[in-house]
């Protein structure tokens, strides 16, 4: 976690905040070296960046799935070195992606802490139309998909319109919905004489392996598109 993208500015507490956990509980993530230290700035007061509250994320979300603090240490372990922000938040919707959707009621007050930003009346209605918030109840309180939130306030400061991110969402959907049906076909081929269980623990053992090669393979695309949208030449894959 050596590369900074922004420069640490968090205090402890507002790091609890934005990662909607307590300040206790990252003090022990920290003691138990899950978490690197802050930097140290004026009068000794240590300040978090945007990759300890991503890295913060992702100890959640592996814990979350029900892996000991020993588990995670060792998933952790297995990272390569200098990951930022960015790279981490890759591998926390690649372990996401193993869970199924996870939906809860927060207040407006939380709704924001989660957010780790004001949220006025037309952020809400964005974030409702990209399928993260449902519509607010009478009490103030919000249904937020947990999963989602993180990336729809990120989407709120793209320079897009609604519009376009929304078929851009489509797109993804329609596209990974597809792969998920031959991929299914595949595996229906392949394991026809298995009973119900069996079918189940494979996918569960299958799953995560997908997602990763799926990620890898849109990354490269993507990369690869954008190359050529910008006119340059494609990366050399090292043949001769």
């Amino acid at each position: 976690m050596t590369i900074e993208t922004e420069e640490p500015a968090l205090t402890v507490d507002e790091l609890a905040a934005r990662a909607g956990v307590t300040v206790r509980t990252v003090r022990f993530y920290s003691t138990k070296g899950l978490l690197p230290p802050p930097v140290i700035g004026p009068r000794r007061v240590g300040h978090y960046g945007p990759e300890h509250l991503a890295r913060l994320a992702l100890i959640e979300e592996l814990q979350g799935q029900g892996l000991t603090l020993a588990a995670i240490e060792r998933y952790l372990d297995r990272l390569p070195p200098g990951l930022d922000a960015h790279d981490l938040a890759v591998h926390r919707a690649v372990v996401a992606s193993w869970a199924p959707d996870s939906v809860e009621t927060v207040t407006g007050e939380e709704l924001r802490q989660r957010a780790g930003r004001a949220l006025d009346e037309a952020d809400v209605e964005r974030l409702a139309a990209m399928g993260v918030l449902g519509e607010g109840a009478a009490d103030g309180s919000y249904r937020v998909d947990a999963g989602l939130l993180r990336l729809g306030v990120r989407l709120l400061d793209v320079p897009l319109s609604q519009e376009a991110i929304l078929a851009a969402r489509t797109v993804l959907v329609d596209h990974a919905r597809a792969a998920a049906h031959e991929l299914s076909r595949l595996l229906r081929e392949d394991v026809t004489e298995r009973d119900a269980q069996a079918v189940r623990s494979l996918s569960a053992h299958m799953q995560p392996l997908v997602v990763q090669a799926l990620l890898t393979a849109f990354q490269r695309s993507l990369t690869q598109e954008v190359r050529e949208w910008l006119g340059e030449p494609p990366e050399s894959d090292g043949s001769p």
